[in-house]
């Protein structure tokens, strides 16, 4: 695949950006769009926990923010690092696995896996049975 393997050092310099004061744990994330531009997020973390921020979705949120509701994402890269700056593998979340089904349809994610090697995988494998909202409501 390779198609997040270009973004990976901007999450890398996006990571190191990150308000982590809790978990120590410094994510980056960037992300192409459709249309071809590049945006950047990293985790904003809060004493209240619940209500941090992963750097997925503020990656997604700077790209509606300067491309509309039209936004559709091609790829993104996530990076993480610990408070010693050894890479640490953490693919999305949860939440935001279903952010990024939102805007992906087949989008490639890319992230350090398990065994330490950069893994890229398509959004509809990470959630194979994501929420979608019924049109007929």
């Amino acid at each position: 695949m390779n198609h997040t393997t270009s973004l990976r050092p901007l999450a890398d310099a996006a990571s190191r950006q990150a308000y982590a004061p809790y978990s120590r744990l410094h994510v980056g994330a960037a992300l192409r769009s459709a249309s071809g531009a590049t945006y950047s997020g990293c985790n904003v973390e809060n004493g209240s926990l619940s209500i941090g921020l992963c750097a997925e979705r503020a990656a997604i949120a700077a790209a509606v923010l300067a491309e509309g509701p039209a936004f559709r994402l091609s790829a993104i890269a996530i990076s993480a690092f610990n408070s010693h700056g050894r890479a640490m593998p953490v693919p999305p979340c949860g939440a935001c696995r279903q952010a990024l089904q939102e805007f992906a349809g087949d989008a490639t994610v890319g992230f350090l896996g398990g065994d330490g090697s950069w893994t890229e995988v398509g959004v509809e494998s990470l959630l194979p049975h994501g929420f979608v909202l019924p049109e007929d409501l």
